[in-house]
C-alpha cells in the first residue's frame, strides 16, 4: 500500500510538471517561456524547485567567429589614423603553425593586399595573431617639428605622445577609442626602438570561465524578505534567484555592490536601483549606499565624459532614490539630511545646466554615457554637454518636483522648484515630441542651433510615463509605439551602424524594467507580457540577473562589457514582483496597490511579510487584469491602499479583472540600423561628403534647419556677415542617418583675442597655442580675469574660447573645468572645458558657443571662479586658455 501511494506521488508530481511545461506562458520568434522552463533553440532552462534551476545554455558567439577583420591603429588611442569609417580590412588565413600573420603595414596607409568582401569561414578559438606598423614617419615628424599631423589636420605634439593602439571589429577587439588609453593589452610596443610597433594577441577568446554556470541553488538566507507563491514555479525561483544575488550584493561595509564585476556605490547604478527595489526590501543599506555618494553637501556624480559634471549631469538620480526612501520609512532624520543635499545640488545644475531659450536641461543621457555608442562619432565632450536628452531631463523635472514636496513638509517655500519642474515638463513635450511617431525623441544635438535626434530612448520613453511628463493619451502612445525587438525594448532605436553592442544594439534588463513598470501603469497587457518574457528569458537561460546583452540576438557575450549579478538588473527583476505584478507605489499618504497580472501567468498570486513601516502584510491577488473588482483587508471591504500609520499584520486579497481594452505593442521583428553618419569637408563655400550606402539622397541643414534635399554630394554655400553652422544627413525613404559633424562658417568681420591680453602670460611649456602665449585657469591662478573690447556694431554675438584640458582622458575621471561668463558685469552663462586626454596639455579643443548682447562700444568681457563652477574633484579645476572668439550671430 505504501508503495503504491509512493508510485501515485510520483506520477501526479510527473504529470503536474508536463502539465506545466506544456503551458506557454510567451511564444516569441526565438524562445518560448513555460511556467517552470525556458526554450531557445537547442538551450533548456529548466525550474526544479523554487530554489534550483538549470541551464545548458552556451554562447553561441565562439562557434561563428569570423575570418574577416576589419582594424585601424590609434595615437594616444583616438580615432586619427584614417579616415571614419575606412580600415584595414583582411581576409584572414591560418598558417601551418595555427596562427596569423598580418603584412607589415604603414601608418596611414592602406596595404596593397587588403579586401573588402564577406567572411568565408570561421577562426578556431584562441587562435593568435601577430600585427605589426610602420611608424617611423610618426617618430621622424616628432623628432624633427615637435609634431606629426594626422589626416584630419590635427597636431600630435611631442609632449603629448603617449603611444599607439589598436582597435577593431573581431574580438578581443572593438571600436571602443574612448576607452583604448587605459588598456595596455591594446597597445603595440616598439621593444626595439626601429619605429616598427607590433602586437600579439588571440582571437575568438575562449575561457570557460567567461560562461554562465550551469545551475543555480540558493546560497543565502532570504527569510528576512517578502516570499512569494504563485502558479508559475518559473516565476518564484526567478524571484528567489534575485534574493540570492541581493544579499550577494551587499558588502561588509553595509553598501549595495554594483555587480560581480563593479566593486563600489556608483551613484546612478544603486539609486535607479532603490527606486526599482531597495528602497523597499533595504531601505537601511540603500541609505548608507546614498550617503556615501555625497561631498560637500552636495550629490556626486560619478566619473563620466569629459571629466563627469557638468558634461555627465544626472547626478539627481540620487534624489529620486533618497525620496523613495522616505516615501517607504517615513524617517523624518532622513528627509532633513537628504533635503539640503539635493536644494544644494540643484541649485548648482540651475547655474550650470539651464538652457533658458528651450527650457531644457543640458547634458549626456542619463546611463547612456559611453559617448559614440549613443551619439555621432565626431561629438566631443563639449558637443556632448550642449545636447538636450530626453532621460536627463525628465529625471531634472522629477527631481524638482519632488524638491517642492520637500519643501512644504519641511515649511520652507518650494513653488519655485515646482514651477521650474512644470517648465522643464513643457519644454520637453514642446522639444522632444515627435507627434508623427507617437513617442518622444531621444536628444536635440549640435552645436549652437540643435537638431532633433528621432530615435527613441527607452529609459526615457518610459520616465515620461511614470513621472507624468506625458498626458494619458501620449503615455498610452508611447508605449504602443516605442519600438521593441523579440528580446526586449533596446535602449536606442533604430541602432548606429560599425558601433559594438552595448548601449547600441543593446538590452539591458534594469531599462526593460522601467520599461515593463510604464506598460503595466497604461495597461497595455500585450506590453507587459512581451516585456516579462524578455526578463524571464535572460535571466533564467543565464542564471543571472545579466548586466546587459545583444539586441540582435540575445546573447550575453559580445557585448563591450558585462557582468553578473548586476545590482539594477536584480532589483529589475524583483520589480516585476512589486511593481508590476502587485502594482506597489509608495506615496506620502501610504502605500497603493495596483496590480497587473496578465492571463497566462495562473490565477493566484500570494505575497507573505512585506514589511511597511509599523505593518507587516500578506496580500493575495486572485485572477489577472488590471482592474481591481473587490478588495478586502481583514475580511472587510475597502480600498486597496494600506495608510503610512498602518500597524500591526494585515491579510490583503484583491481580486482583478481584465481591461475591456486590450492594446498592441509595436513589434519589430528586425533590429533595425540607421544608415551611415556621412563625412563632411568644407573648402571654401563648398561643402563635400562621401556617398553613403543606402541613401536615395541628402539633406543639407543650415543652423539646425532644412534648406535643401539633394541627390549629390556637393552644395555650395551663400555668403553671410553672420555665422551659419552646416551639416549633412543621408536619408532614404525609410531611414536616416545622424547629422554629420558641424562645419562653421565665421564671417570675417569676428574678432580673435589672445588671452594673454587679459592678464600676465603663463610659461610656455605647452605647445601648439595661436598666439604670445596661454593663460593657466586654477583654482589659485587668474580665478577672476577681464578684458575690454570694443565693436562697432551693437547686437548678438557667440563667444567661445579655445583651450586644452590635460587633467584627464575624455571619458572618464572628474577634472572637467567650468568658468562663470560675465559681460559688463552681468553673467550670461559659464564655458566648460572637459578633459581631452591625459597629460595632453598640447590637444587644443573649443569651449561650448554663449550667445551675449554687446552694446556698441567698448564691453567689458570677464571670466570669474565662482562657487558654483566647483566640480566633482573638488581641488583640481585647470585649463589652458588660448584666445577668445566674438562672432556675429544670427541669433
Amino acid at each position: 500500500m505504501k508503495q503504491f501511494t509512493l508510485t501515485l506521488i510520483v506520477i501526479l508530481s510527473l504529470s503536474a510538471c508536463q502539465q506545466h511545461s506544456q503551458k506557454s506562458l510567451y511564444q516569441a520568434d526565438n524562445y518560448t517561456i513555460y511556467t517552470d522552463k525556458v526554450s531557445q533553440g537547442e538551450y533548456t532552462a529548466q525550474v526544479l524547485s523554487p530554489t534550483h534551476i538549470t541551464s545548458d545554455y552556451q554562447s553561441p558567439a565562439n562557434a561563428t567567429f569570423p575570418n574577416f577583420i576589419e582594424f585601424k591603429f590609434a595615437i594616444n588611442g583616438k580615432d586619427n589614423e584614417l579616415p571614419i569609417g575606412v580600415n584595414h580590412t583582411f581576409l584572414l588565413e591560418v598558417n601551418n603553425k595555427g596562427s596569423i600573420e598580418v603584412p607589415t603595414l604603414f601608418f596611414g596607409k592602406k596595404h596593397n593586399s587588403e579586401t573588402k568582401q564577406a567572411a568565408t569561414g570561421s577562426i578556431e578559438p584562441n587562435t593568435p595573431i601577430s600585427i605589426r606598423v610602420d611608424a617611423s614617419n610618426i617618430i621622424k615628424a616628432l623628432k624633427e617639428q615637435g609634431y606629426y599631423q594626422t589626416y584630419q589636420g590635427d597636431k600630435i605634439y611631442q609632449e603629448d605622445f603617449k603611444g599607439i593602439y589598436i582597435a577593431g571589429n573581431l574580438a578581443p577587439l572593438s571600436w571602443d577609442f574612448d576607452n583604448l588609453p587605459g588598456r595596455t593589452d591594446r597597445q603595440l610596443t616598439d621593444d626595439n626602438n626601429d619605429g616598427i610597433f607590433e602586437i600579439s594577441f588571440e582571437l575568438n577568446p575562449y575561457n570557460e570561465d567567461d560562461f554562465t554556470a550551469k545551475e543555480w541553488k540558493l546560497e543565502n538566507d532570504i527569510s528576512n524578505y517578502s516570499q512569494i507563491q504563485s502558479d508559475v514555479p518559473l516565476i518564484d525561483a526567478l524571484y528567489n534567484m534575485a534574493l540570492d544575488e541581493t544579499e550577494m550584493n551587499i558588502e561588509d561595509d553595509g553598501t549595495f555592490r554594483t555587480g560581480e564585476e563593479w566593486p563600489g556605490v556608483w551613484t546612478r547604478d544603486v539609486s535607479y536601483s532603490i527606486v526599482l527595489a531597495y528602497a523597499f526590501t533595504n531601505p537601511e543599506v540603500a541609505k548608507t549606499s546614498l550617503m556615501q555618494k555625497v561631498k560637500n553637501e552636495r550629490i556626486i556624480q560619478d566619473t563620466g565624459t569629459g571629466g563627469a559634471w557638468p558634461i555627465s549631469s544626472d547626478r539627481t538620480t540620487w534624489a529620486l532614490a533618497a525620496w523613495e526612501v522616505y516615501k517607504v520609512t517615513g524617517d523624518e532624520q532622513w528627509l532633513k539630511t537628504i533635503y539640503p543635499i539635493i536644494k544644494n545640488s540643484v541649485l548648482d545644475d540651475m547655474q550650470t545646466l539651464k538652457d533658458h531659450r528651450s527650457g531644457l536641461i543640458k547634458g549626456e543621457s542619463s546611463f547612456l554615457d559611453w559617448r559614440k555608442q549613443t551619439y555621432p562619432d565626431w561629438m566631443d565632450g563639449v558637443d556632448i554637454f550642449e545636447s538636450r536628452c530626453l532621460g536627463t531631463n525628465a529625471v531634472h523635472a522629477q527631481t524638482y518636483h519632488l524638491l517642492g514636496q520637500m519643501a512644504q513638509l519641511l515649511g520652507d517655500d518650494g513653488q519655485d522648484f515646482q514651477q521650474e519642474a512644470e517648465k522643464i515638463r513643457k519644454a520637453i513635450n514642446n522639444e522632444l515630441w515627435m507627434d508623427d511617431k507617437g513617442y518622444y525623441a531621444q536628444y536635440l544635438y549640435g552645436r549652437n542651433k540643435l537638431i532633433l535626434s528621432p530615435r527613441s530612448e527607452a529609459l526615457g520613453e518610459a520616465f515620461t510615463v511614470l513621472f507624468n511628463i506625458a498626458n494619458e493619451q501620449q503615455a498610452e502612445r508611447v508605449i504602443e509605439n516605442t519600438p521593441v525587438v523579440d528580446y526586449g525594448v533596446p535602449c536606442i532605436y533604430p541602432q548606429i551602424p560599425e558601433i559594438p553592442p552595448y548601449h547600441n544594439n543593446g538590452i539591458w534588463p534594469f531599462v526593460q524594467a522601467y520599461w515593463n513598470w510604464a506598460c503595466a501603469k497604461t495597461g497595455n497587457t500585450s506590453a507587459v507580457e512581451q516585456g516579462l518574457a524578455g526578463m524571464n528569458r535572460a535571466a533564467a537561460l543565464f542564471l543571472t540577473n545579466k548586466e546587459n546583452m545583444v539586441a540582435d540576438n540575445g546573447d550575453f557575450r559580445d557585448t563591450e562589457v558585462n557582468s553578473n549579478r548586476q545590482l539594477w538588473s536584480v532589483a529589475g527583476y524583483m520589480s516585476t514582483i512589486y511593481r508590476v505584478f502587485a502594482g506597489m507605489n509608495f506615496e506620502l499618504d501610504g502605500l497603493h496597490f495596483h496590480p497587473h497580472i496578465p492571463s497566462s501567468y495562473g490565477k493566484q498570486l500570494a505575497i507573505s511579510n512585506i514589511k511597511y513601516r509599523e505593518a507587516t502584510l500578506d496580500i493575495t491577488i486572485k485572477g489577472h487584469g488590471s482592474i481591481i473588482k473587490s478588495c478586502t483587508i481583514n475580511n472587510k471591504e475597502g480600498k486597496a491602499f494600506i495608510p503610512h500609520n498602518a500597524q500591526g499584520h494585515h491579510q490583503i486579497v484583491i481580486e482583478l479583472q481584465e481591461s475591456k481594452q486590450v492594446q498592441a505593442v509595436k513589434h519589430s521583428q528586425d533590429n533595425q540600423f540607421s544608415l551611415v553618419t556621412p563625412r563632411l569637408q568644407r573648402n571654401r563655400n563648398k561643402l563635400m561628403w562621401n556617398e553613403v550606402e543606402g541613401a536615395t539622397a541628402y539633406q543639407v541643414l543650415q543652423d539646425g534647419k532644412l534648406i535643401a534635399s539633394i541627390n549629390n554630394n556637393e552644395f555650395v554655400t551663400e555668403p553671410s556677415s553672420v555665422y551659419h553652422e552646416y551639416s549633412i544627413k543621408a536619408i532614404n525613404p525609410s531611414n536616416e542617418s545622424f547629422s554629420s559633424q558641424i562645419e562653421a562658417i565665421h564671417p570675417s568681420s569676428s574678432i580673435t583675442v589672445d588671452a594673454t591680453l587679459m592678464s600676465k602670460l603663463s610659461d610656455n611649456t605647452t605647445s601648439g597655442y595661436s598666439g604670445k602665449g596661454y593663460l593657466v585657469l586654477d583654482k589659485k591662478q587668474n580665478t577672476n580675469i577681464q578684458y575690454s573690447i570694443k565693436v562697432d556694431k551693437a547686437g548678438t554675438y557667440l563667444i567661445q574660447a579655445r583651450y586644452s584640458n590635460g587633467s584627464g582622458p575624455n571619458n572618464t575621471d572628474n577634472k572637467c573645468a567650468i568658468r562663470t561668463l560675465k559681460v559688463n558685469g552681468s553673467k550670461v552663462g559659464v564655458l566648460v572645458m572637459p578633459q581631452r586626454g591625459k597629460d595632453e596639455w598640447s590637444n587644443w579643443g573649443l569651449t561650448n558657443l554663449v550667445t551675449i548682447n554687446l552694446k556698441k562700444g567698448n564691453n567689458t568681457i570677464q571670466l570669474s571662479f565662482e562657487d558654483y563652477n566647483n566640480n566633482m574633484n573638488g581641488e583640481v579645476n585647470r585649463a589652458l586658455i588660448d584666445e577668445i572668439k566674438l562672432i556675429p550671430s544670427n541669433k
